[in-house]
Formats: structure tokens, C-alpha cells, sequence
């Protein structure tokens, strides 16, 4: 069974840094896209950001460009966030996604963290 483990939220104010952290454990083959989503309160889910299998292609949406950085350490099976500038409107729970492979045709299936909360206030 697939395990994901999220780390690094906190309270923070307004444009100090966290870095959040996701370590999956309990798969088989090996995991292809990592990703970070964010679900503000009262909010729909919102993708926060995207790294391909070997860190080559990277993604983020618009609001968080040139203040967060994902990172993965596939020795680890670990994917990371730093988070720097800070701002409220970043307040969220955080939630790890990966693409793990499920068998040797290549299929995936999505797994969750549990979320790990976010909160950016003076």
C-alpha cells in the first residue's frame, strides 16, 4: 500500500518562507509526475505546481511564479516546496499528488497526501 507522508506547514507571516516536503513509500515500480495542489478556505482546488519524472520540465501557476520552487529527490522518493515571499493569499492546505506506476505496461494511479496547512498572517 501506498503511503504519502507531507511535512512543513506552519505559521508564518507575511513574506517569510516554509518548505514543505512529500515522502512516498509502499510502491512497487517507481512514480512518474509529482505535483502540488493548494485548497484555500471556502476555495475549489487549485494546482500550485507540476515536475516531470526526472526534473526536467517544471510548471507553476502564475501566482506563485518566481517565489516557490519544487524540487524531487528520486533517491528518496521525496518531493519538495519551497516557499519564499509569502504572502495571505497563499494561506491553504497543501496537498501532495503523485503519479504512481502501478504495473509494467506503465499505468499510473494518483495518490494523495494528507495535507499539510499553510497559514500566512501577521
Amino acid at each position: 500500500e501506498v503511503q504519502m507522508v507531507e511535512s512543513g506547514g506552519g505559521l508564518v507571516q507575511p513574506g517569510g518562507s516554509l518548505r514543505l516536503s512529500c515522502a512516498a513509500s509502499g510502491f512497487t515500480f517507481s512514480i512518474t509526475a509529482m505535483s502540488w495542489v493548494r485548497q484555500a478556505p471556502g476555495k475549489g482546488l487549485e494546482w500550485v505546481s507540476s515536475i516531470d519524472s526526472r526534473g526536467g520540465s517544471i510548471s507553476y501557476v502564475d501566482s506563485v511564479k518566481g517565489r516557490f520552487i519544487i524540487s524531487r529527490d528520486n533517491a528518496k522518493n521525496t518531493m519538495y516546496l519551497q516557499m519564499n515571499s509569502l504572502k495571505p493569499e497563499d494561506t491553504a492546505v497543501y496537498y501532495c499528488n503523485m503519479k504512481v506506476v502501478v504495473n509494467v505496461e506503465g499505468a499510473t494511479v494518483d495518490e494523495w497526501g494528507q495535507g499539510t496547512q499553510v497559514t500566512v498572517s501577521s
